[in-house]
């Protein structure tokens, strides 16, 4: 079974049941506690208190929380600062996700348009 970082992009359209991400669906995902916020923010804001409860739930039994470190963040914030300089503009949770994933050696899976074309990412839209 392949092993892969999502991003919070990544979970939202495994949830949304988006049909090229299919593939990905029985993967062993992980991501860190700051996607699981990004997604819970986005939850409630879509669809109540109630349902973000639910479905969090279901996300957390289905995929590894990674736990992190000062060095995963300062791994990001050097990642993060390298970028700005390429004119990407990524958050400080897709940096963080990133330099994670690269620290696991695994691919980074997401449809974030700011990653295309980048070493070590499986690009989905």
């Amino acid at each position: 079974m392949v092993r892969l970082f999502a991003d919070t992009y990544a979970l939202i359209e495994l949830l949304k049941g988006n049909p090229n991400y299919e593939n990905y669906s029985q993967a062993d995902l992980i991501a860190t506690e700051f996607n699981i916020l990004e997604l819970t923010y986005a939850l409630f804001r879509d669809f109540g208190r109630d349902e973000a409860v639910k479905v969090v739930k279901l996300i957390r039994d289905k995929i590894d929380i990674l736990p992190t470190e000062d060095s995963d963040y300062l791994n990001a914030s050097e990642f993060r600062k390298s970028t700005n300089k390429t004119g990407k503009k990524l958050s400080l949770i897709d940096a963080l996700g990133y330099s994670c994933s690269r620290k696991l050696g695994i691919k980074f899976l997401t449809g974030d348009r700011e990653f295309l074309e980048m070493e070590n990412v499986e690009y989905i839209e």
